[in-house]
């Protein structure tokens, strides 16, 4: 096979993205995008109903508000309920560790310097684990199991489809925003995820395999899962003090990120080691559990109480405790080694931010809807810590249902907040595994032209 050099690295012809039906790979190529997103479809489906059952039985209340069923618990159910999460963290580690014969890839790291291969009993194992703690109370994201269910799918039908590396790199990254796209049912979101904060390039050739693939995964979720926004708000009301306002806040969200991720990087480059992941979850998970007898806020992914902040439902004492509280229980409960996802979270902190400096902004500018700031800072916070302001404002308005009565200013504050925390550090929330050396071969490989 001819090979040519661009830059400093090879490619060779059948790395190009079949961008329509005529090459002579391109039904391989193409039949792996179908079977990515079919499959990523029904893992997502699956792996919602099973957090939804653990909730539902761990809580003996709802399956899908862990805020509501936490809040009718009784302390001593709190406590055995988080100790049993935490020793379900550190047994599945060692058991991951140990009947696995690869070791754990991040996402991140497989597609830029794996082309995409990842251990698939290892990834679909933490995936499994993950949803079962979340769904304990664990205050991690529920997104990164499928996720790396849809990344595990994509990677074994670009081995059956005999795929190039680009192929495969470019399909695990589909595979993965499929499978954001099928959890919650953001379709178009799911594929801008996956070409802005997973890929990294949105090239023309990389669009509609994305697309594809994730809104085939959304497609057959829908079977099971209820197509419906995650997040109910009313209309709200644009004004020249909510544009004001988003220019104010967005360099603060944006440097409140950068420190934001820089934790997350912290914690995840010191998850417990040897014996430590028994011990470590035990004290921090443990530790959850007697904080949520009065903060039942902090367990789970924060959706819960993001819908409340999204509606102006937060009493001000309580924003500002959680502004606090919920972050250190995430970064603390990766520390401890838990898997889970940070999407839910990183927005969570950010509602919760953008609630707390709106109504500082309201005693000086009263008049606005207090739920909007809320859902500004969420947004603004979620695009500066993913480092994807496309794909941020629009998973925020398919999270929602809604789109013009909040646009303009979603587009100012996440696109200040972005521009300002990529100015300071071009790491995301997704980055946390990779050394400052591959940041910066990323952003070379990046710079190259797309093939």
């Amino acid at each position: 096979m001819k090979l040519t050099t661009v830059g400093s690295l090879p490619t060779a012809a059948g790395n190009i993205i079949p961008s329509t039906l005529q090459s002579s790979d391109a039904v391989r190529f193409w039949l792996a995008v179908l079977f990515t997103g079919v499959g990523t479809g029904i893992g997502a489906a699956a792996l919602t109903r099973l957090l939804e059952v653990v909730q539902h039985v761990a809580w003996s209340g709802s399956a899908t508000n862990i805020l509501d069923a936490a809040q009718h618990a009784t302390p001593l159910r709190h406590i055995v309920v988080l100790l049993a999460a935490a020793a379900l963290t550190g047994i599945g580690q060692l058991l991951l560790k140990q009947l696995s014969s690869g070791n754990g890839i991040d996402t991140t790291a497989a597609i830029w310097f794996h082309a995409g291969r990842m251990p698939a009993f290892r990834t679909l194992g933490s995936a499994v684990l993950s949803v079962i703690i979340v769904g304990l109370g664990v205050s991690l994201g529920r997104e990164g199991a499928p996720k790396q269910a849809g990344a595990v799918f994509a990677n074994f039908f670009s081995d059956k489809g005999r795929l190039s590396d680009e192929q495969r790199r470019l399909l695990v990254a589909c595979g993965a925003g499929a499978g954001m796209g099928a959890a919650y049912g953001v379709p178009l979101g799911g594929a801008l995820f996956a070409l802005e904060v997973m890929r990294g390039k949105l090239a023309l050739r990389f669009v509609l395999p994305a697309l594809f693939a994730s809104m085939i995964a959304a497609g057959v979720s829908w079977f099971a899962l209820p197509n419906v926004p995650t997040y109910v708000i009313p209309a709200f009301v644009n004004s020249a003090s909510i544009i004001l306002w988003a220019v104010v806040v967005g360099p603060i969200a944006g440097l409140a990120s950068v420190g934001y991720v820089r934790m997350v990087t912290w914690a995840d480059r010191h998850r417990p080691k040897g014996w430590g992941r028994i011990t470590a979850p035990i004290i921090v998970i443990g530790a959850l559990g007697i904080v949520s007898i009065w903060f039942p806020q902090v367990l789970g992914n924060g959706r819960d109480i993001s819908q409340l902040a999204f509606t102006g439902q937060v009493a001000p004492l309580v924003l500002l405790a959680l502004l606090v509280l919920k972050p250190a229980a995430t970064i603390l409960c990766m520390r401890s080694g838990a898997p889970g996802g940070m999407f839910t979270p990183s927005l969570t902190f950010g509602a919760m931010l953008g609630g707390v400096l709106g109504l500082l902004w309201s005693q000086f500018w009263p008049g606005a809807q207090p739920g909007i700031f809320a859902l500004l800072g969420a947004g603004a916070v979620l695009g500066a810590t993913t480092q994807g302001p496309i794909s941020a404002v629009v998973l925020m308005m398919e999270l929602t249902g809604r789109d013009r009565s909040f646009v303009l200013p979603m587009l100012l504050v996440v696109g200040i907040a972005t521009l300002t925390a990529r100015s300071v550090d071009a790491r995301s929330i997704y980055d946390a595994r990779l050394t400052d050396e591959e940041i910066e071969q990323r952003q070379k490989q990046r710079d190259l032209p797309s093939q």
